[in-house]
């Protein structure tokens, strides 16, 4: 009986190992992908850069991409290119470049490139203009909504 005791739990240790294991090799491929990245391509093919050096949203260039986040990100021009590789975190957009208006809401969204702000050093996008022009109507409010919401989105495979 104790040789049986014994025997069960040594085999439920091991599946347990097994399994946490598993789930652990499998989290990266469960993390929310950025917005786009099932086409291949972050923010539709803008130029995330662009957005702080021309104040505007700019088409990127497919042969002036780069690889980050398991996302294909263009950009307009060589030194766009350059200043995001130094530092990607400080140029792509807020929530993996899902709408910020609907993530206020605990939604998930595309966005328009063409509906867009920058806050506090941060761009965030939003689903269309009308979308965008609500947003900036309380977007201080939104941003703390979207920042909670974010917190328990982000990670989880949609």
């Amino acid at each position: 009986m104790i040789r049986r005791r014994k025997t069960f739990f040594m085999l439920t240790s091991v599946l347990l190992i097994f399994c946490a294991l598993f789930f652990v090799s499998c989290a990266d491929e469960n993390k929310l992908s950025v917005n786009g990245s099932s086409q291949g391509v972050a923010i539709k093919g803008y130029d995330p850069v662009a957005y702080f050096t021309d104040s505007k949203p700019v088409k990127g260039k497919q042969d002036l991409s780069y690889n980050w986040m398991d996302s294909n990100w263009h950009f307009s021009c060589k030194e766009n290119l350059e200043q995001f590789k130094s530092n990607p975190a400080k140029y792509a957009p807020q929530y993996k470049g899902y709408c910020a208006f609907a993530l206020s809401r605990g939604d998930l969204a595309d966005i328009s490139p063409e509906a867009w702000a920058i806050v506090d050093g941060k761009l965030y996008l939003n689903f269309n203009l009308d979308i965008n022009s609500a947003w900036e109507q309380d977007k201080v409010n939104y941003i703390k909504k979207s920042d909670r919401h974010w917190a328990e989105i982000e990670g989880k495979k949609i």
